[in-house]
């Protein structure tokens, strides 16, 4: 979240950068300082009382102890008022906290100057495009027909055991599952990045740390029973693995990766590009995650998205980066660049990673701090990105690279599918 000291000092700035999201309640703002006025107030009149309960509390002492039984009597009068105007002062202190903490969450995050501004996809700006859009044979057909024609995924098995958007990846389709995964994780691994295999349930405060609650709450599956989400990403746990951690500032950066499978509700968006591998429910990724020193967060911006660009060199794909306007990026970043691969039978793009700078909004909310020359802590810089999730890019895999003598697998994938050709 923001924090409420640089929202006073740059109000100009902090709106002027809403307006970029398109956020419309900036009111909010203004809630945001009063309810901080009334704060400081509060807390004022607190600390002045509780000075002159402890001020007259050692008079009573020096009074007892002179004999002066009756000014003392009068003193113990004084603070036990005083006491009983402390309890509605704490209380009211307290209330006005937890007001202004859950105005606070319902401000975005503030985008980077180079957010461009637009309030839909098409307003994306593309940044580059990479690797050549394929000429497909004539009896080329969509991912969906190639897994029933070569019995890689089950969609309607899926559909029998939990419901639309799960599909059952079987024989070769698991295989090449399995085979991206260790890819992946070998890769990231390659340059520095520490593996972690994290839970994938999280709790409140977790889910709250990442920005997931209270923004994004109808789009994750909830076991209400025991108060638990499953994960929408890997991001969740791994980032959370630091929270209220101060570390040095020498551990700097640290890079993580994790392999999960993520679950998302995907509410709204029933009828949009749902086919086959599209939009599913449950699917496996691969990410990453970096905590930096501010300084240097977005030339580590840089670095990731370099990293994932070269996934996709590697696996011989079309793609496309697009840097997103304010109105299509997520509450919590500052600044994202999404990849997009050409599903070439579909004849369209379609996302495959999505990576991004959250500066301190994250961080905050989770208090992971670091300290250099013994001085005091500050906020760390929190980066995520997918690399990569697989539903698309298997899709893209399977339909690109389909021949008439069979699905050619990339190179770079052979040792660990076991094969050059499904």
């Amino acid at each position: 979240m923001l924090q409420v000291p640089f929202i006073r000092q740059n109000k100009a700035f902090v709106l002027e950068r809403l307006a970029v999201k398109n956020f419309k309640e900036t009111h909010l703002v203004d809630e945001v300082l009063a309810l901080d006025d009334k704060r400081k107030k509060l807390t004022l009149e607190y600390d002045e009382t509780q000075a002159q309960v402890n001020s007259l509390s050692k008079e009573i002492g020096k009074l007892m102890a002179q004999g002066k039984k009756e000014e003392g009597e009068a003193q113990r009068a004084a603070v036990a008022a005083l006491k009983d105007r402390l309890g509605p002062v704490n209380e009211e202190l307290n209330a006005t906290e937890k007001i202004l903490h859950d105005t606070l969450v319902k401000l975005p995050n503030l985008p980077a100057g180079l957010v461009p501004r637009g309030n839909s996809p098409e307003e994306n700006e593309e940044v580059r495009k990479g690797g050549k859009i394929p000429e497909l044979y004539d009896g080329a057909v969509p991912h969906w027909d190639l897994a029933k024609q070569y019995d890689l995924i089950d969609f309607e098995l899926g559909n029998k055991i939990t419901g639309s958007g799960f599909p059952v990846y079987k024989n070769k389709g698991a295989r090449l599952q399995r085979a991206m995964i260790q890819y992946f994780l070998d890769y990231n691994i390659s340059k520095g990045y520490t593996e972690y295999a994290p839970p994938y349930l999280v709790n409140e405060t977790s889910a709250y740390g990442t920005g997931q609650l209270p923004d994004k709450e109808g789009q994750m599956y909830h076991c209400t029973e025991d108060n638990l989400y499953l994960i929408p990403t890997a991001e969740v746990p791994v980032t959370n693995i630091y929270r209220d951690e101060i570390v040095k500032d020498t551990d700097l950066p640290i890079k993580m990766t994790a392999y999960t499978p993520c679950f998302r509700r995907e509410a709204g968006s029933y009828g949009k590009d749902v086919r086959g591998l599209n939009r599913v429910h449950q699917f496996d990724k691969v990410e990453l995650v970096q905590l930096v020193h501010p300084e240097v967060s977005y030339a580590a911006l840089d670095e990731m998205v370099a990293h994932v660009e070269e996934l996709l060199n590697q696996l011989e794909l079309p793609y496309r980066i697009l840097r997103l306007c304010g109105g299509d990026m997520s509450f919590t970043s500052a600044l994202t660049y999404d990849f997009e691969v050409y599903s070439a039978a579909q004849q369209k793009w379609l996302e495959v990673s999505s990576v991004s700078n959250f500066e301190a909004y994250q961080t905050n909310r989770m208090k992971i701090r670091f300290k250099e020359n013994n001085g005091k802590p500050q906020l760390v810089h929190s980066l995520n990105g997918s690399s990569l999730a697989l539903p698309r890019i298997l899709a893209c895999i399977l339909e690109n690279n389909q021949t008439a003598e069979g699905i050619q697998i990339p190179t770079v994938l052979q040792s660990y599918f076991g094969s050059h050709i499904i």
